[in-house]
């Protein structure tokens, strides 16, 4: 995958789809291969760097969102900036400055329960944002989601990766959704790549 790629990786329920992205996230660690992220052996890392590389070099958006419940949009996106070591006085104005630019601006102090689907994805998005990371990692994000909001979430993703550089992996079962976005299709079928279909290249 090349920076500012947009990759989506297509596939069934239980084809290996979001067991890429906790690999590629160091959510999990890989028992054989090599996965290779901006030089660097996933599979080979300590866990004190599979920390670090989930602080700084990925953000994850989830179809579930894993948002804390108790936290209204302003907090839960202020603690990865904690976990992320950014000071105690520069952290909600960095959190209130991503989610005004998710256009929550009016939502910030609301609950995950206060809020709508689309806007719950958006404070997730926020959140994943929160430390720069290289590359963007979206697990389903609009599975929860009805067919408007879904579109909207997917165009502001589309709005980062080509304005704003951001590399960003999709998974999705969705393949309607994946050809309209990404530059690179990867098929997956009972865990191994069935196809991969190259739409735009990346320079």
């Amino acid at each position: 995958m090349k920076e500012g790629e947009f990759l989506a990786i297509v596939g069934k329920s239980g084809s290996g789809k979001s067991t890429i992205l906790n690999l590629v996230g160091a959510l999990d660690k890989a028992t054989t291969g090599s996965i290779l992220f901006n030089g660097k052996d996933l599979a080979k890392i300590s866990r004190s760097e599979m920390a670090n590389h989930r602080r700084f070099s990925v953000g994850m958006i989830f179809q579930s969102f894993n948002l804390i419940p108790s936290f209204n949009a302003l907090e839960n996106v202020a603690l990865a900036l904690t976990f992320g070591g950014m000071p105690r006085h520069k952290r909600k104005n960095r959190a209130r400055e991503l989610l005004v630019k998710m256009g929550l601006e009016n939502r910030l102090t609301h609950r995950p329960d206060e809020l709508s689907g689309g806007e719950t994805q958006r404070v997730a998005i926020a959140r994943a944002l929160a430390n720069s990371p290289r590359v963007l990692l979206a697990d389903e994000p609009t599975g929860n989601l009805d067919s408007e909001t879904s579109a909207e979430i997917m165009a502001l993703l589309t709005d980062l990766n080509k304005n704003h550089g951001l590399s960003i992996i999709l998974v999705t079962h969705d393949l309607e959704t994946a050809e309209k976005v990404s530059d690179t299709i990867i098929r997956l079928k009972d865990g191994r790549i069935a196809e991969t279909i190259q739409k735009r290249e990346v320079l």
